[in-house]
């Protein structure tokens, strides 16, 4: 079998079996929440024997390893089952919250690595300078903060004291057209800010730290002492090998892009997965909670097994691992 394939089908079984993991993981503990999954449709005048009757529509009177079994097949067949409180399918409410979910999380990514590259490089290039120095401070502050707390507090400065921005939600009602665009636009602004500065912390911190070792190694030294610029040096010769291990970081982000679009979501009212999960869990709502989590999951397992793939073809000792 080739090196490559050999690689990619590694990656790949890893990935299938982290995914089944993690699915198994999040049935198990959705079972240990407590309350009666019943109960968040229950009327005033609904008698147990409905209830009941309720539970056994969604298959949840049935034993634990009955409903597991159930659970997979249909997961197979994709099927993520229907909503106990919206009696819809859950693939529609998580592909009516997918796209704000993924306009979120894929933004600040790339305001994340368009802001952090250049500082990065800036601060491993200028050691010990002033914005060397405010590089590190501001990493470790932002890698100590909580991200509800960032969110809260961009929320009321700018929400609330100063009025620049929307305060909540993903567009005002009633705004078409062009104006539509910006309008989302200024709702994403606080929320993706709020991920970036958590984050973008320790992705300059990395590249700084790497970017440092790679202009010490002999090949860097040897091409400055040739007479190449030293522009070119850091951005064609060492930026590359640094660019390593701030991929992997990369991909490890992205599921704390995932956790923290969740909170994220929630104190901005923003209509995401995030969001959606919160209110699933507040109403006991077994097969979106299940449905959301599957394909979080899935979407993180993704990105590293592309990060994967990507390191490889940065460096193809990688491939033979």
């Amino acid at each position: 079998m080739p090196p490559v394939v050999g690689f990619v089908a590694r990656r790949l079984g890893r990935a299938v079996l982290t995914l089944w993991f993690a699915t198994t993981i999040t049935f198990l503990l959705l079972r240990l929440l407590p309350g009666n999954p019943a109960l968040a449709v229950a009327t005033p005048n609904m008698t147990p024997q409905t209830q009941a009757i309720l539970l056994r529509q969604y298959g949840l009177d049935e034993p634990l390893l009955v409903q597991y079994g159930k659970y997979l097949w249909q997961l197979v067949q994709g099927n993520l089952g229907v909503s106990i409180t919206q009696s819809v399918p859950v693939t529609d409410v998580l592909l009516e919250r997918l796209p704000w979910t993924l306009l979120l999380t894929g933004s600040s990514l790339l305001v994340t690595v368009a802001v952090g590259i250049p500082l990065g490089v800036l601060a491993a290039t200028r050691p010990r300078g002033l914005l060397d120095r405010l590089v590190q401070v501001g990493g470790v502050v932002g890698q100590s903060v909580f991200v509800p707390s960032v969110a809260i507090a961009l929320l009321f400065l700018f929400g609330l004291q100063l009025r620049w921005l929307p305060i909540g939600g993903a567009y005002s009602p009633g705004v078409y057209g062009g104006q539509w665009y910006l309008d989302v636009a200024a709702h994403l602004v606080l929320p993706c800010v709020s991920l970036v500065l958590v984050q973008l912390g320790s992705y300059v911190l990395t590249l700084r730290a790497t970017l440092i070792d790679s202009l010490g190694e002999d090949y860097c030294v040897l091409a400055t002492a040739k007479g190449l610029p030293h522009r070119k040096v850091v951005w064609k010769h060492a930026l590359r090998n640094a660019l390593l291990p701030t991929t992997t970081l990369v991909g490890l982000q992205l599921g704390f892009l995932v956790g923290g679009a969740v909170l994220t979501e929630t104190v901005f009212a923003y209509p995401g997965i995030g969001r959606g999960i919160y209110e699933a869990v507040t109403q006991l709502d077994y097969p979106v909670l299940q449905g959301a989590f599957v394909l979080l999951a899935a979407t993180v397992v993704l990105a590293n097994v592309l990060t994967d793939l990507a390191y490889g073809l940065l460096d193809p000792r990688v491939r033979t691992q």
